[in-house]
């Protein structure tokens, strides 16, 4: 066995230091409305930016989101969509270029209200939102902030 650290990966690298940029940019903001408003902004372009098949599937994840819980405040979280209440991550979507994975992920962070029993799905691959993934994300989101 090797001891040696290979360290970050360039996408994680580029993840911190998007989370970095974000933490600041957020921090320069002086209203809360103005904070929640940028945030969105901030959101809907990263999504625009993103490949087809992964901005096609965070379109819909995040209308979704928006629409069932619309106390989750949309905001940036490491330069993906993530939305969160009170100010703390529920949960983000994480599209399949940025760490360059098969698949997109729906993930839910402790926050989240999904415990069942001693152990619990806490992050969904996502290949395409379909109707009846909506209805999932939708059920899935609205335990979430119960």
């Amino acid at each position: 066995m090797s001891s040696t650290y290979n360290g970050f990966t360039v996408e994680e690298r580029a993840a911190m230091k998007e989370h970095a940029q974000e933490q600041k940019k957020a921090s320069r903001r002086t209203s809360r409305a103005d904070k929640a408003a940028q945030d969105h902004q901030d959101v809907l372009a990263k999504i625009a930016e993103m490949q087809d098949s992964d901005r096609i599937m965070a379109e819909r994840v995040h209308a979704v989101i928006t629409a069932t819980a619309p106390a989750l405040a949309p905001k940036l979280w490491y330069g993906m969509p993530a939305y969160a209440l009170d100010g703390k991550i529920v949960c983000h979507f994480q599209c399949a270029a940025k760490f360059k994975t098969r698949y997109a992920t729906l993930g839910f962070s402790d926050q989240a209200n999904l415990d069942d029993g001693t152990m619990w799905a806490a992050a969904f691959a996502l290949t395409e939102v379909t109707a009846e993934v909506e209805a999932r994300i939708s059920a899935l989101v609205k335990q979430a902030v119960s």
